[in-house]
């Protein structure tokens, strides 16, 4: 049957992907749920035990269909593009059977649904936020950006290589694999990503601050989009604060316009600087670098693939000096959890396992039912305007933000369908 209990009309269904969506097994089945890791509008994600392989442990997204009813196409859309990354899917080109995976995108692994809610079981990510590990680090260089910046880079440039445009590129949703030093870059939250191939994309959707002037002017748009948003992202990994800023989101994005209109043939970057003295002590390599992903004509804005061959990335023109000092800082005053505004519940997944582990002998029966609250060990309820503070302590991948769901509201203007209007996403300044 299809998604949603949608009936075929005699027409084709809707969606291959909501056709393979596990009916004939529940996901209980399977799968132990335990505590709470996050909620969002219309769903909640729990963290979860394999049954066959004890030990084993996953995120699961709990959509509630009722709550989702008008918006299904979203979620379809969110599961076709994690389906083109997942593990049980393969490269119809390849005479060897090569997986459709990349080390550095969270992984869909499952699918269920029954009467009431669709269940994806994600790959679970444990290692904390972005901002949060450089905050907590003793020493930081160029070279440690460099990297990180590479491994999105890489990941992006096989997204794009797969038709895929992620549209929401931000530091909450690059999340580290583990707790280890060395841990990788993970991508995740695909709500808003497009195939390529599903049509033109015109709708302005994102996060303000990210997002790229070509969608904020309502022009066609393509995978460039996702290079300006890593432009950004990279900005501030070496100064600690955003290229673009203002309270008011009209201003914000008027920054962001600047040049936009009269671009013909001239190399401009968006309105934003190198201010000293923050960035008195960054190579003019690093700059080079960002003013290309950041360039307002989309025709001279580098591709992943250029970017990747940039000497600030490939080369030896990262510098090695330490700048944690002022970057942490930076990091801490513009980026701190209470100005983020995020609406989502945060639980962290080492306590659930600590709990899981104390309790193995009620694992079978009990943490499927247990309140949200014994799980989370505070007394906020899920929705609450005070969210726990975690950033000492590594976070679920899947922990909802919440502009993702909750913005997928009607608007004046027309959207592409499953998308969201980049005025109802969260200013996180």
């Amino acid at each position: 049957m299809p998604l949603f209990g949608k009936k075929d009309s005699g027409k084709k269904a809707k969606s291959k992907d909501a056709k393979e969506l596990n009916k004939q097994v529940s996901i209980e089945e399977k799968y132990n749920l335990h505590g709470l890791l996050g909620t969002g509008a219309f769903s909640e994600v729990r963290l979860a035990e394999s049954k066959e392989t004890p030990g084993e442990h996953f995120a699961v997204k709990i959509i509630d269909k009722k709550a989702l009813k008008g918006k299904e196409e979203s979620l379809e859309n969110e599961i076709r593009v994690l389906r083109r990354f997942s593990a049980n899917n393969f490269d119809v080109n390849s005479s060897n059977g090569t997986r459709l995976t990349h080390p550095n995108i969270v992984q869909l692994l499952e699918t269920y649904e029954d009467k009431a809610k669709v269940y994806l079981v994600m790959e679970l990510v444990t290692g904390g936020e972005l901002f949060d590990r450089i905050v907590e680090k003793g020493s930081y260089t160029e070279k440690d950006a460099s990297h990180l910046i590479r491994q999105i880079l890489e990941a992006v440039d096989y997204m794009h290589e797969q038709g895929v445009v992620h549209r929401d590129l931000k530091p909450e949703n690059l999340l580290y694999y583990s707790t280890d030093d060395d841990s990788k870059i993970m991508i995740s939250d695909f709500g808003l990503s497009k195939m390529e191939d599903s049509g033109i994309m015109a709708t302005a959707c994102g996060t303000p601050g990210y997002v790229a002037p070509e969608v904020l002017a309502q022009k066609p748009y393509g995978k460039a989009v996702d290079v300006w948003s890593i432009g950004v992202i990279s900005y501030i990994l070496l100064c600690g604060y955003p290229p673009f800023y203002d309270e008011n989101d009209a201003n914000l994005f008027a920054q962001i316009l600047k040049d936009y209109e009269s671009v013909m043939d001239v190399h401009l970057t968006g309105e934003f600087e190198f201010d000293s003295p923050y960035w008195d002590e960054i190579s003019d390599s690093a700059k080079q670098f960002i003013k290309n992903l950041m360039c307002v004509t989309v025709e001279k804005r580098f591709t992943c693939k250029q970017a990747l061959a940039h000497p600030w990335i490939s080369g030896n023109e990262a510098s090695s000096k330490n700048i944690h000092g002022t970057v942490s800082e930076q990091l801490k005053k513009n980026f701190a959890k209470s100005r983020w505004k995020q609406a989502y519940y945060a639980a962290t997944v080492i306590r659930q396992m600590q709990r899981m582990a104390l309790s193995s002998n009620n694992s079978a029966t009990g943490y499927g039912t247990t309140s949200a609250n014994t799980q989370t060990g505070n007394g906020n309820t899920p929705g609450s305007s005070e969210t726990m503070d975690v950033s000492k302590e590594p976070t679920a991948a899947h922990s909802e933000t919440a502009h993702k769901l909750t913005s997928l509201n009607d608007t004046s203007e027309p959207t592409e369908p499953g998308t969201s209007s980049i005025n109802d996403t969260h200013n996180h300044q």
